[in-house]
């Protein structure tokens, strides 16, 4: 599928024309112990959701850096096995019970359940050609094509910013809730065209929900920060799916570095829960499927301070005769097994579309 002899990364920012490729001239990707490394690091990062021996926090540095125009890509229907087995509907189903028993108990506030599905394809996948029809399909995403040898494969296409900064100007988002648009838009290739996105209503539980994640992130700022900005609470559009979004700015205390802050956010109640580090644990231990890379942290650094670092979400990892997709959502004590399974679906259809042909118009 894959040359790996070279780690590298194919990313593209919201909006933009063109990727950027980063490719490491000798050995692999450099492994960071902790999260302050990334004080002083320049390059991309791809951080799990729980950093271990198996998955640990990876930079790929710059050494060669080219700038790619983002062609027009057409790839016909691949075959696809969906893999639907008895034991994935009930693993879930087991899970759900037991997260959402703390939540009847009061151990937990919310707490985030994933799961994953795998599909297997006869033939090789054009990996590259993923990446680019990821871009073109969807623009207002965080694009992300990332190969190494320690964490394999992963693309990824997210609509979450977990930090930017841009001279003294930092920037973080709350987003969380999940629904479906109102009605189809005009054209699914295109999400920049209009939408009804001012039409969604949203529920009391996606309201409650965004809220916990706005909440966590103000008081996780507040020994970090000073002058910080909240908006309220907007309707995002993130391919055929809607999420509630509230925007922080700030600007950092002079002692405090990038590695200060992602400790102290990562992971945010989007993708975790509250409290956070009793929620981390339960989820590491309990959840089924193991989540790696899903729901970490990726996106480039640098040490002049531009940062522009994304939550690791609508995941695919690919490997030989196949790919892993994930997602997950997060529960509250009035969430039900039937409508978190529907939500994941909703989400992994994300990454499914870009396994067939594009609609003709």
């Amino acid at each position: 599928m894959l040359d790996r002899k070279k780690d590298f990364v194919l990313f593209r920012h919201p909006h933009e024309t063109q990727a950027t490729r980063y490719t490491q001239a000798d050995v692999g990707a450099q492994e960071l112990a902790q999260y302050e490394a990334l004080n002083t690091a320049e390059g991309f990062v791809f951080a799990p959701f729980t950093p271990s021996k198996a998955c640990p926090i990876l930079l790929i540095r710059p050494d060669e850096v080219k700038k790619i125009p983002i062609p027009k890509v057409r790839l016909p229907d691949a075959p696809l096995a969906i893999l639907h087995s008895p034991l994935s509907s009930l693993n879930y189903s087991r899970d759900f019970q037991l997260f959402h028993r703390q939540l009847e108990t009061g151990v937990f506030d919310k707490i985030v359940l994933s799961r994953t599905e795998e599909i297997r394809v006869e033939g090789c996948l054009d990996v590259e050609k993923l990446f680019m029809k990821a871009c073109q399909v969807y623009p207002r995403m965080f694009v992300a094509l990332v190969s190494t040898q320690r964490s394999g494969t992963w693309l990824m296409a997210t609509p979450e910013t977990l930090l930017a900064h841009h001279e003294d100007q930092w920037q973080t988002m709350a987003l969380a809730g999940t629904m479906k648009q109102p009605s189809p838009s005009a054209s699914k290739e295109d999400e920049d065209r209009p939408n009804n996105v001012q039409k969604a209503t949203w529920s009391e539980k996606n309201r409650q929900e965004q809220q916990l994640v706005a909440r966590y992130l103000e008081v996780q700022l507040q020994g970090l920060a000073s002058e910080i900005d909240e908006t309220a609470p907007y309707t995002q559009q993130a391919g055929d799916l809607l999420h509630l979004r509230s925007d922080f700015t700030f600007r950092l205390k002079p002692q405090c570095g990038l590695g200060d802050i992602v400790h102290a956010l990562h992971p945010t109640p989007a993708v975790c829960g509250l409290p956070k580090a009793e929620a981390w644990a339960f989820i590491n231990a309990n959840e089924s499927a193991p989540r790696r890379y899903y729901s970490g942290f990726a996106g480039p650094v640098s040490r002049t301070g531009d940062v522009r670092l994304y939550v690791s979400l609508r995941c695919m990892e690919l490997f030989d005769g196949g790919l892993r997709l994930y997602a997950g959502g997060g529960l509250l004590k009035d969430s039900t097994e039937e409508q978190e399974w529907e939500e994941t679906k909703a989400k992994m259809e994300t990454m499914k579309r870009l396994l067939q042909e594009e609609r003709k118009t």
